[in-house]
């Protein structure tokens, strides 16, 4: 991953300087190369590179260079930073990567401003002539479908909280809008620059569809038990905010008694305090929530890893697959 991110930041200063200011610098601060006030920054916070390294990968695997899925892999990172920004700004999230986000900053307009500009430089990249030629076309086509399946599952997540039948099925089909169909877009695109046929692209789609769901069940499980001091994030900020996590849903479903206290918290009108997400939290484990997130994840890691074509090389991927598992932030 950290390779990745390296082959792809060329692209993505290039992409990110075309923006007027102050939506270059938001931008810079947002990817972590610089403050505030614009002062560089050697190591500064940075997203992981899962996605694209999903597709520098894929691509690898059916022959391709690095040169060839660059640019793919610069465009679902942008997308996928889109999806951040508005998504910091619907869920009022004060911090991530523990700096204060775009839009604690440069206040909500402006923030899904450089949401938009992040989305349009994302098929900028893939429309400049950096892909193959043959790869241009679907490419655009798998993007903007992603987008709109992100939108939706965006939709899904903030319409949630304000429901209370919310079902394991809703919630699952929510995840694969909101996480899946990008790390499925992802693997794909990778495909497609490595000069794979569409049926071997469609099995990349669905690896990285059921690696997307597994991702989001462990993101999930990572915002109530997770080391706010790893994740550069406040814990416990899913349950503050009442939204429908899995372990949540999956809880509340359980037909336990500490499920239905979980239910009773969860109708209860007045905020939740930190107190109360604390005990929240363990009501989600004593009704099961914990262990059935983990085994839903470890039932979309297998289904992911079955749908690789045994023809190619993807032991790269696989690595990536069980890193997804086993990561803490």
């Amino acid at each position: 991953m950290a390779d990745a991110r390296a082959t792809i930041i060329p692209v993505l200063r290039t992409a990110v300087a075309t923006l007027g200011h102050p939506l270059d610098r938001m931008a810079e601060y947002h990817f972590g190369w610089c403050d505030a006030e614009g002062n560089l920054l050697r190591n500064g916070p940075h997203g992981k590179g899962l996605r694209p390294a999903l597709t520098l990968a894929s691509a690898a695997a059916f022959g391709g260079e690095p040169v060839d899925a660059v640019h793919a892999g610069a465009a679902v990172e942008l997308l996928h930073n889109f999806s951040l920004v508005h998504d910091d700004l619907m869920d009022a999230d004060t911090v991530r990567h523990g700096r204060p986000t775009v839009w604690r900053i440069w206040g909500d307009i402006n923030a899904t401003l450089l949401g938009d500009a992040l989305q349009a430089l994302a098929f900028a990249v893939v429309s400049d002539g950096g892909v193959p030629e043959a790869a241009c076309g679907p490419a655009v086509i798998r993007l903007a479908r992603t987008t709109a399946a992100l939108c939706h599952g965006q939709y899904q997540d903030c319409d949630f909280p304000r429901r209370a039948d919310v079902t394991v099925e809703d919630y699952l089909e929510m995840a694969v809008g909101k996480t899946a169909v990008l790390l499925g877009c992802s693997c794909a695109l990778g495909a497609l620059c490595g000069g794979a046929d569409s049926r071997t692209v469609a099995a990349m789609n669905t690896f990285g569809r059921n690696l997307g769901l597994a991702f989001q069940l462990v993101d999930d499980a990572i915002d109530i038990w997770g080391d706010p001091m790893v994740t550069g994030k406040p814990g416990l900020s899913d349950l503050l905010a009442r939204k429908r996590s899995f372990p949540v849903v999956s809880a509340i479903a359980s037909g336990t008694a500490a499920g239905d206290e979980l239910a009773a918290i969860y109708r209860h009108p007045s905020p939740m305090s930190r107190l109360d997400a604390e005990y929240a939290a363990e009501l989600v484990t004593a009704a099961g929530g914990r262990e059935h997130t983990q085994q839903r994840a470890d039932r979309a890691l297998r289904a992911a890893l079955t749908s690789l074509p045994a023809t190619a090389d993807c032991e790269d991927l696989r690595t990536l697959a069980q890193m997804v598992i086993a990561r803490n932030r």
